[in-house]
């Protein structure tokens, strides 16, 4: 189900802790999968589960609770937007509005042509930079006003 490398990557989490603890690699493993597939089917998380030694319900457990993880196939782009109420203050609300206009769809949902998803997301830790979009979890961009948004979408469209 995962390649040879992606499971190289899952070993070197689960050494990161002692054996009776292996269950503390859940979080790096079911990431390196979702990279390796694009998103954690419940066979996926059950074959992770698996290997790194825990209980299937723990790992689906982590894949629900945190935003991070994609439990369905999702857009080139997934845009995450704090609507936190710090965020929410200081014009999350508004972006995420903006956001649900400009690429005429909901939270949650994908644009036609699957390059973008937008998702409502729970605070991202930069209050001070709201209003905050996470781009595919790893690119934080801040001070998101219509002009910059504007902007990030010309940018993210053109790739």
């Amino acid at each position: 189900m995962l390649s040879a490398e992606s499971l190289k990557q899952i070993d070197r989490e689960l050494a990161k802790y002692p054996k009776e603890q292996n269950r503390s690699a859940i979080m790096g493993a079911l990431r390196i999968a979702q990279v390796e597939l694009g998103y954690l089917s419940v066979e996926t998380i059950n074959y992770v589960a698996e290997y790194v030694g825990i209980p299937a319900a723990q790992a689906l457990e982590v894949a629900t609770f945190y935003n991070m993880y994609d439990l369905h196939p999702v857009g080139t782009h997934k845009i995450t937007v704090c609507t936190n109420l710090p965020c929410a203050l200081r014009g999350g609300m508004a972006a995420g509005e903006y956001l649900k206009e400009k690429l005429g769809i909901g939270f949650g949902e994908t644009t036609k042509d699957g390059k973008f998803t937008l998702v409502e997301g729970e605070c991202m830790g930069a209050c001070g930079d709201a209003p905050v979009l996470i781009l595919n979890n790893y690119k934080m961009c801040s001070f998101m006003t219509k002009e910059a948004i504007d902007q990030k979408l010309a940018e993210w469209s053109a790739s």
